[in-house]
């Protein structure tokens, strides 16, 4: 019986009709296996590459060709002052830069959603024309608007000319998680007599809290890896993105492949644990 029934399919599959359709199924499947293999190797390959230099003995940061393996890179970075006084600097104004892009985002997003029609749309362009400003001009306008007030390059020029549109990236998050916000639960805890502080706090902060820690990270990251607007108003003060571009003219050496790799693995191990934790609580309840 199943070899009676199996028959006249296999028939069917041999006929050029059923030959072309079985392809023109498997086409798309097969474009798209292509497309997500060209897409991750592009988006590792450089990684896997920095990663390889750092074991490489070359004085230059590459692997081929192959000298030999040694962790001497990684002794080469922990003797790198320079390098982790730049490293400290950066973080110090990643974080500055939350500081004053998440409120003031925040505070943006919530003006933004009050707000209907044409008005609306206004000062939604108004606020995100920052992030369609090239870095540079950013950088170059910082530094003439505050020299007029007497205010040279330095740590608090960097972090406020950051701010300037990393704080667009906060409001956009926000913005975001607002327009799914039921503002009924605001109405009805006015009307049971809290005031705007109490349900702020109480329930528009927590409904907020998961775009704001992402917010937090997004604008950490954008500080921390800033180069073209940081350039123009550093002064003398040498962030990470700037020492290394300082190094790639002088001499670049696979001490800053070690210390890309160790932000790789700590990256990873954040984001493994964040998932833990997701899970942890997700399964606790239960």
């Amino acid at each position: 019986m199943t070899m009676a029934l199996e028959a006249p399919v296999a028939a069917r599959l041999n006929t050029p009709r059923g030959g072309l359709a079985t392809i023109a199924e498997l086409l798309p499947r097969i474009i798209f296996a292509i497309y997500m293999i060209l897409f991750f190797t592009y988006l590792f390959l450089p990684l896997a590459v920095m990663t390889a230099a750092t074991f490489n003995t070359s004085k230059f940061p590459t692997v081929t060709p192959w000298l030999g393996t040694t962790l001497q890179w990684f002794e080469a970075l922990w003797a790198d002052q320079a390098m982790w006084k730049a490293l400290r600097l950066s973080a110090l104004i990643g974080v500055c830069v939350i500081a004053i892009a998440l409120p003031i985002g925040t505070a943006a997003a919530l003006f933004l959603t009050s707000l209907e029609g044409r008005a609306r749309t206004f000062f939604y362009a108004v606020m995100v024309s920052p992030l369609l400003t090239p870095g540079v001009a950013i950088g170059i306008a910082t530094l003439i608007l505050w020299r007029q007030a007497g205010v040279g390059g330095g740590l608090w020029l960097i972090i406020l000319a950051q701010s300037s549109f990393i704080a667009a990236y906060v409001m956009l998050m926000v913005t975001a998680r607002l327009q799914r916000f039921d503002r009924t639960l605001e109405e009805a805890a006015l009307g049971l007599g809290a005031s705007r502080w109490m349900v702020f706090r109480r329930i528009l902060l927590p409904y907020l809290k998961p775009s704001l820690l992402a917010a937090m990270l997004i604008a950490f990251l954008q500080s921390f890896e800033n180069y073209n607007t940081t350039l123009f108003v550093r002064g003398t003060e040498t962030p990470l993105t700037v020492f290394i571009a300082t190094k790639v003219r002088t001499g670049l050496t696979p001490a800053v492949n070690a210390l890309g790799l160790i932000l790789i693995v700590l990256t990873i191990v954040a984001a493994v644990a964040l998932e833990l934790s997701k899970r942890s609580r997700a399964v606790r309840p239960a």
